[in-house]
Formats: C-alpha cells, sequence, structure tokens
C-alpha cells in the first residue's frame, strides 16, 4: 500500500497516497527552499492556497508575513491601491495614508490568487515590482523598496489569454519561473477514500457528534463521483452528511443523491438501508433489546427513543 502524503497548513492539510499529489509535494519542497516566483495552476477547489502556504511555511520567509490579494475578489478601481497603498489625497476618499499589500508583504510571501483576473492597465506595474523589487504609493513620488516573495495562482489558461491579447506575454514568463499544477480530485480517485474519512472525522468533533463509519456502499458513491467542484465541493457536501447524520453511521444528503449520482441512488439507498437494520439489530443485541433509558439503545445510538422506535418500524426491526 502506497504510503500517505499530509502537506499541513495550519488545520488545512492536502491528503493522499496519490502518484499526482506526491508529484506536487515534491515540488513544494524543491521551490520552496528558493525565492523564485511560482505560478499554482489547477481548477478551483484543488486546494491552490494550500499549495501557497506550504511554500511559504517551509521556506526560508516562513517568520515572516504571508499575504494574500484574490484579484477577482477586487475591483479593478482599487487594486492599484490595495496592491501598492496610496497616500491622503490620493484621490476622492483617500481620508489617511494606506498601506498596500506589498508593503505588509516584505520579508515574506505575497500570495496573488486568480492573478489571471488582474486588470490589463496593472499588468505592467506588476512585472516592474516583480523585476525591481521597488514600488510608488498612489500620489506619491517616494520609491519603496521591499524584499518579497510572489506566489500566484489561477483556474484559467494564461498562455490563452496571452494568445488572446488579454494577459501580457513578459508578465506571464515572469510568473511562470516555477510552475506548479494541482490535479483535480477526479484525477486522484485514490485519495477520495482518505479525504472523506478525514473530513467525516473533522467534522464530527467540531459538531460533537460520533460519527465514526461509512458504509462501503457510501464510500463508494462517494469514489465514483466526478466532484467538478474538487476538494471544496467534496468537503462541504460530508460536512452536510455529518450534520444529518445522527448516529455513529454516516448518512448523505438523500436530496441530493438523485442529482449528483443518478442510477446509482435506488442500489445506495437500498444499501444504505441493509447497513442501517444490521447497526441497530447489533445495537439491541448489545442491550438485550432494550431500547430507551441511560443505557438503552437509542442512547448507545445518539438518538431520542422516539426516532428509533420509528426507524426500527421502519426496517422491519422486532424489539424482542
Amino acid at each position: 500500500m502506497a504510503s500517505v502524503s499530509v502537506l499541513t497548513t495550519s488545520e488545512n492539510e492536502l491528503i493522499g497516497a496519490s502518484l499526482e499529489l506526491r508529484q506536487v509535494l515534491d515540488a513544494v519542497q524543491l521551490v520552496a527552499a528558493t525565492d523564485s516566483t511560482v505560478l499554482i495552476q489547477g481548477e478551483t477547489g484543488t486546494g491552490k492556497e494550500l499549495v501557497a502556504r506550504a511554500i511559504h511555511n517551509q521556506s526560508a520567509r516562513r517568520h515572516g508575513p504571508c499575504v494574500k490579494l484574490n484579484c477577482a475578489a477586487m475591483p479593478a478601481a482599487l487594486m492599484e491601491s490595495e496592491l501598492f497603498g496610496h497616500e491622503r489625497g490620493a484621490f476622492t476618499g483617500a481620508c489617511s495614508q494606506t498601506t498596500g499589500r506589498f508593503q505588509l508583504a516584505n520579508n515574506g510571501t505575497l500570495f496573488l490568487d486568480e492573478v489571471g483576473d488582474l486588470p490589463m492597465e496593472l499588468q505592467p506595474k506588476l512585472l516592474r515590482v516583480l523585476q525591481e523589487q521597488e514600488f510608488q504609493r498612489l500620489g506619491s513620488g517616494q520609491t519603496i523598496r521591499v524584499d518579497v516573495r510572489v506566489v500566484a495562482a489561477t483556474n484559467q489558461n494564461l498562455w490563452q489569454m496571452v494568445q488572446d491579447h488579454r494577459f501580457r506575454a513578459d508578465l506571464f514568463y515572469r510568473l511562470n519561473v516555477f510552475p506548479i499544477f494541482v490535479p483535480p480530485l477526479r484525477h486522484r480517485r485514490g485519495d477520495i477514500r482518505l479525504l472523506a474519512r478525514h473530513f467525516v472525522r473533522r467534522f464530527a468533533s467540531r459538531m460533537n457528534r460520533e460519527v465514526s463509519q461509512i458504509p462501503e456502499p457510501v464510500m463508494s458513491v462517494i469514489e465514483h463521483h466526478d466532484w467538478p467542484g474538487n476538494i471544496r465541493e467534496l468537503q462541504n457536501f460530508l460536512e452536510r452528511a455529518v450534520i444529518l447524520s445522527t448516529g455513529p453511521v454516516l448518512h448523505l444528503p438523500k436530496q441530493e443523491l438523485s442529482g449528483l449520482f443518478e442510477d446509482r441512488t435506488s442500489d445506495v439507498t437500498r444499501t444504505l438501508a441493509d447497513a442501517e437494520r444490521q447497526h441497530i439489530n447489533e445495537v439491541l443485541k448489545q442491550t438485550r433489546g432494550v431500547v430507551g433509558g441511560r443505557d438503552g439503545a437509542a442512547a448507545r445510538l445518539g438518538v431520542a427513543r422516539t426516532t428509533l422506535m420509528y426507524r426500527m418500524h421502519k426496517l422491519g426491526i422486532q424489539k424482542g
């Protein structure tokens, strides 16, 4: 069995045993020891920000700041001020001096997320800072020098944007010094089981739930879905599943089964019922048929007595 690779950044992790993930982790370890600019590419939800933070945390700059700017979330009119700062009175509403992200990231790392959304008019200014490590605040003639390592990320095809004249070729080459591609989840299906168990444990612990079992039919459904939203979609789906699971067995959000898993729904639902029936029977055997009370089956399953009685009736389980 392949060893499990874990890349940890605070409470967030890239987990897996696949060759695809191992290649990403090897690239992170290799480039982190340098000050080279990195371009992380991959679909939305694949964990590009985790990779960026791991590069910072494994670098000689790890004791310095790691500052993020999402270029897609920032209005174009404010982007230059966010990057470089501004002086008081530089424009209408500039009531005080503001420090930009480049200066905040001095002696550390600046993570430019969704860099493909950077306005064309700002791209030459970003290129100059990358080359010269200096800039001027809006409304100021004073040059500020910084020591910043830039890590950029995008879910767009920047080279195609260059061909379409929507991204500067010289900036692309300057950002693409060391490219890292983060594969989508459908290309590393062998990691889905590990990720599913990890997320269920995490959410169960946060919610103080006793969800500890993922039936094989449930795991099979999770493993064979394409997850177009990648790890982010899988994580959110499993959080909902844990919320809906009142006992130790994970229950999928059934209202989503038909949309997500189509013709597998009836087989999965039927097998889930079998798994639930078997588990309830095992607990009833342990309590010698006692349903209520402090040591009864309902208490052990973490559900109300009336809820358990209803489920037993639905599943055809006899009390005695």
